[in-house]
Parts: structure tokens; C-alpha cells; sequence
């Protein structure tokens, strides 16, 4: 008979939580064969060494599972990073270091009724944009890419940023702080083979900044004239500007 303890259920359930994570991670990635290798590998290296005690082929499992977390790391060095990065942004863990920290600040955030405005107006005339708005994971790297702007959230400089004849339309406008940081900034591309063909580069690279911090990154299509929303590497799309401007309200309040 087995008997479990208060402990051993607690490291069964983060076991579980932890394997859940990874599947979770490696499904969404497209790398789920891999992750289902290792764990019929993991589960053979216990039959052969804990179960038949085969000592020489346990010994050479051995070798391999010395080194199995390096080549791991450097197998999904993104989708972990990815995962880190989600989990420090999480909701919960920022209403814990908000409550203790007391950095929390309260109300609706200055930028989202200009961005709102900005990005309807430019839907309507089917102009391009890319807008990345700073949360908790600075955007430092990213802002230097770009030409400084350092001004008050305008709708009328978001839309002559994005202007087509204007030399700052290409790339993506960051906003941190509350202000326009810097315009036509170069963004880390999502290579998911997820993404549907009929999404170009601006919503590839909303994706890409999403999957590497927890920006928020707001697409208005040249071509459709669609606005888009992508956050932890996942986008809405097809929003109306009340759509967009509550869920902005929303990530502003959590």
C-alpha cells in the first residue's frame, strides 16, 4: 500500500502543474513531438534504471540526462523565455508586487483615449499602424532602434506618424510612461507557423514583441482598414474602437 503525505501530494500536484505548463507551451509552439520524446525518453531512462536496474545502458541514459537540461535550454531557449515572461507579467503576481510596492496607480491611463481616437480614424482611411504601448518589461532594446520623440499622447502626431508620405510611418510607435517614446522602431518578427497568411509584417511583429514582453501592441491593417490587438503572443482581431478602447481600460486597471 502507498501512503502519501500532505508534502508528496503537494510535489505530485506542482509536477503535474509544471508538466501541464510545458505541453501547454510546446503545443501552442508546434514543438509538442519533441516534448513528447523527451517524456518517453525520461520514462525509459526510469524503467531501465530505477525498475530493470540494467546498470550499462542506465549508466549511458545517465550521461544523456546530465546533459538533457542544456540541450533543453537551448532547444527552446524562446518558448521559455516566452514562458517567463508571461508568468512575470501574470495579473496575479503584479497585484502582489503592486500591493506591497504601492507603485499600483489607479484610474483610466491618459494615452488610451488619444490611441483609441488615432487608431479609428486611420482604420477609416486604411492607413497602417503599429502601436506598442510599455507595461511591465521595459522596451529599452526596442525604443533605440528608432527615432526618440519623447511628446504627450496626441491622436493628430500619432496619425501624421503614420502618415504614408511621413518618414517615420515605417515601423512601430512605442509608447511608455504614459508618453510617445520613440517612432519608427524596429520589432522582433513571430516566426509561429500559426499565423494566418493573410496577416502581414506589422501584425507579425505585433505577435513577435508580444511573445518576448508583455506589451501590448495595437494594428490598424492598410489593407482592410481592421483593428488588431495582440497580447502574451496572441491577437484580436477585427475590433471596434470601444472594443478597443475597454480592453485597454482593462489591462490599465489589472
Amino acid at each position: 500500500m502507498f501512503s502519501f503525505g500532505i508534502k508528496d501530494i503537494i510535489d505530485i500536484l506542482i509536477v503535474a502543474l509544471l508538466l501541464y505548463t510545458l505541453y501547454k507551451m510546446m503545443k501552442e509552439s508546434g514543438t509538442i513531438s519533441i516534448f513528447t520524446g523527451v517524456l518517453a525518453f525520461v520514462g525509459v531512462w526510469i524503467v531501465v534504471k530505477q525498475i530493470l536496474d540494467m546498470r550499462l545502458i542506465g549508466s549511458i541514459m545517465d550521461k544523456f540526462m546530465s546533459v538533457g537540461l542544456l540541450i533543453l535550454v537551448i532547444l527552446f531557449q524562446d518558448e521559455i523565455k516566452r514562458f517567463l515572461v508571461q508568468l512575470g507579467s501574470h495579473k496575479r503576481w503584479r497585484f502582489f508586487f503592486n500591493f506591497f510596492l504601492k507603485h499600483k496607480e489607479q484610474g483610466e491611463k491618459p494615452y488610451i483615449i488619444p490611441v483609441v481616437y488615432a487608431c479609428m480614424n486611420m482604420a477609416k482611411t486604411k492607413t497602417g499602424a503599429l502601436i506598442v504601448i510599455e507595461q511591465g518589461v521595459s522596451l529599452d532594446n526596442y525604443k533605440n532602434t528608432g527615432d526618440t520623440i519623447n511628446a504627450n499622447v496626441n491622436a493628430r502626431l500619432i496619425e501624421n506618424i503614420f502618415f504614408k508620405n511621413s518618414p517615420l510611418h515605417d515601423g512601430a510607435l512605442i509608447i511608455a510612461n504614459d508618453r510617445i517614446a520613440a517612432a519608427a522602431c524596429i520589432l522582433p518578427v513571430s516566426h509561429n507557423n500559426k499565423i494566418p497568411k493573410s496577416m502581414g509584417l506589422r501584425h507579425r511583429s505585433a505577435l513577435g514583441i508580444t511573445e518576448v514582453t508583455d506589451a501590448l501592441a495595437i494594428v490598424v491593417s492598410e489593407e482592410t482598414g481592421n483593428i488588431s490587438l495582440a497580447h502574451n503572443g496572441k491577437i484580436t482581431t477585427k475590433i471596434s474602437g470601444k472594443d478597443l478602447e475597454r480592453m485597454l481600460v482593462q489591462e490599465a486597471i489589472d
